[in-house]
């Protein structure tokens, strides 16, 4: 079945989703915002050092009633939620070795945490209602210094040239009138 992703994927990206996922959205989503934009092994090192409670994930959007971490301020380790993305991660590097493309270049292109369906607990605590996040990751080679240049340089459109609408009054004129309106307070 055909997914649609919330960003444009083009041939040299891979992608991987992870549906009705367990874990905490509020989790997800401050995992996913720390691990976007990095080389794709270097976020595999960061979640395993958070399940082992070595290293905290900033928390930026959630952060009431979280405890100071040092050096980032509130944080927690959110060691499910690093179980689950890290088997996405590792997933996403598996497709992106189908495609052909080099898995030592990769990086976090698209990472983003929706809330799924909530489906409500049966048996005895009635009303309670599961954890459910969907998580979607798009990975692609990192660009070299050159193709980042050429990205990111905009191509420049020459400017229409405006009709002028009103003539612009001269100088000596508006000093003559001046000139005019004090010799008139004199006399």
């Amino acid at each position: 079945m055909a997914r649609n992703y919330s960003c444009k994927i083009e041939e040299n990206m891979a992608k991987a989703v992870g549906t009705d996922l367990d874990i905490s959205t509020k989790h997800a989503v401050e995992i996913c915002s720390f691990l976007r934009r990095k080389p794709l092994e270097k976020a595999k090192i960061i979640l395993q050092n958070v399940m082992l409670k070595k290293q905290a994930v900033p928390f930026k959007r959630h952060k009431r009633d979280i405890p100071h971490r040092t050096k980032i301020g509130p944080g927690r380790y959110p060691v499910k939620a690093s179980q689950r993305i890290l088997k996405l991660l590792e997933s996403v590097t598996a497709n992106a070795q189908n495609l052909g493309l080099a898995t030592g270049k990769l990086e976090i292109y698209h990472i983003n945490a929706h809330h799924a369906s909530r489906p409500v607990k049966g048996g005895r605590h009635r009303g309670r209602n599961m954890k459910r996040t969907h998580v979607e990751v798009v990975v692609r080679e990192a660009l070299t210094k050159k193709e980042v240049k050429k990205e990111t340089k905009k191509e420049t459109k020459p400017k229409a040239q405006e009709p002028e609408s009103k003539p612009k009054k001269k100088e000596g004129a508006i000093a003559k009138t001046t000139a005019e309106t004090n010799e008139g307070n004199k006399k």
